[in-house]
């Protein structure tokens, strides 16, 4: 009997382990998303925002881990605007994702 409750133990352990792992990749990316605070942010990301997106303000950051490479995705709003932007980790701008009006 100990046996058998061993192997209940040690199955439910390794469903706990991988519902975990599970809950921080995002599927999209499928890469580990962490939140970055926007004071954090590098200064060259902020520097970019403020030249190329006058009015625009930073809504959240995310660095994303895919590959053992470090991007950072920045979400930027304006009124009704709002736009993605992706950073390499050096703060380089990398591409940015196609404008979408604010759902309210």
């Amino acid at each position: 009997m100990k046996k058998v409750l061993i192997v209940i133990v040690l199955f439910m352990a390794v469903l706990a382990v991988n519902a975990q792992a599970t809950k921080t990749t995002d599927t999209k990316e499928k890469g580990i998303r962490t939140p970055v605070m926007v004071a954090d942010l590098q200064k060259p990301i902020t520097d970019n925002i403020a030249k190329d997106y006058v009015g625009y303000t930073i809504k959240e950051a995310t660095s994303v881990t895919k590959n053992n490479i470090v991007t950072y995705h920045v979400v930027i709003v304006k009124d009704a605007t709002t736009m993605t932007l992706v950073y390499d980790k050096d703060g380089v701008f990398v591409k940015k994702f196609p404008a979408t009006p604010v759902k309210k």
